[in-house]
């Protein structure tokens, strides 16, 4: 049976990509490494809690002693490391940098580390399409200049290079994927997608950021665990990955797209202050995955209305969230 190690597998796109391998997978071990932040949620994989070949070990990246005690356990060879373990949510960076150097350039660092010493056999390293920066015209390729704009997006384009490094260096089997806005069920609520659908739901108005005509290029976060998939079984060791849905959709679009669903109109949006150093847009050229046989299954039009339909029927699992979470505001 195959050890697949998932570091964050606790978080949005973690927890999903847990669910959709022992979906599609019988034979395989996820042992699952998570520090439990704030948007690490026990509840987001409650319902394998129980499965015989999942296990949960909660601590952090940065603990070295940790990694080596796990990553020298007898029962797994073979191993593959995925590592989705972050912080994410730009606003928070904006406001504080220091967790996000920590967690996303020393945390990957540590991790490399022990994965040298223990000759890892496969190294996926999760990364976004925000390293790219401000993409103004055209489709930013893997081999394109990484030009962040953000704190979150400088510590991510920061772990890429040391990956990178340590491949070129090390020879270390290290490949990455960059992916674009995910959403989708289990999100946690300060991000735009699952806080418009949830203060809909509270009959609140939509917080949209300056004039609203930021594109994000939006993929449904099962097409990118299957994207993720398809790189571990076909990916190669040094190579970058952009993960795209061809979906570019401008936030005032995306948000009258939610509104439309709740029969309720334009008035319903609220402008306030945009974020500080705003990229104004984002958009991946896919085309690499492509050629491994990888395609989106979803369409932005379907998935969105999955997403909505969940955060409709799990109001148990976001409210409690909602209500003690520090929502990042300016």
């Amino acid at each position: 049976m195959e050890t697949i190690l998932v570091t964050g597998g606790y978080g949005f796109i973690g927890s999903n990509f847990i669910r959709y391998m022992f979906k599609k997978y019988k034979h395989i071990k996820i042992i699952n490494l998570d520090k439990l932040t704030y948007a690490g949620n026990l509840n987001n994989l409650a319902d394998i809690d129980n499965d015989k070949r999942y296990k949960f070990i909660k601590g952090d990246i940065c603990d070295a002693k940790l990694l080596d005690n796990i990553l020298s356990a007898a029962d797994h060879k073979f191993f593959t490391i995925v590592n989705f373990a972050a912080e994410t949510h730009v606003d928070r960076s904006i406001k504080n940098a220091s967790d996000f150097v920590r967690t996303n350039i020393e945390g990957v660092r540590t991790l490399l580390e022990s994965c040298r010493k223990h000759k890892i056999k496969k190294i996926l390293h999760i990364s976004t399409d925000e390293v790219y920066g401000d993409v103004q015209k055209g489709f930013s390729k893997e081999g394109g200049a990484l030009l962040p704009n953000s704190p979150y997006a400088a510590s991510k384009a920061a772990a890429d290079l040391l990956c990178l490094a340590y491949c070129h260096t090390y020879k270390m089997p290290v490949t990455i994927t960059r992916s674009s806005n995910n959403y989708g069920p289990y999100q946690y609520p300060e991000k735009v997608m699952p806080l418009f659908i949830t203060n809909l739901l509270e009959k609140k108005k939509l917080p949209l950021y300056g004039d609203g005509k930021n594109i994000r290029e939006w993929i449904y976060v099962e097409d990118n665990c299957s994207a993720i998939d398809c790189v571990l079984k076909k990916g190669l060791s040094g190579e970058i990955y952009n993960i795209g849905s061809a979906s570019l959709v401008k936030n005032l679009d995306m948000a009258n797209a939610v509104l439309k669903r709740f029969k309720l109109k334009s008035n319903f949006i609220e402008y306030v202050t945009d974020r500080p150093g705003h990229d104004r847009r984002y958009a991946l050229n896919s085309g690499k995955i492509r050629k491994l046989g990888w395609r989106p299954q979803y369409n932005f039009e379907k998935a969105l209305n999955m997403t909505i339909g969940w955060y409709k029927h799990n109001k148990w699992w976001w409210q409690p969230l909602k209500q003690k979470a520090n929502i990042i505001k300016w």
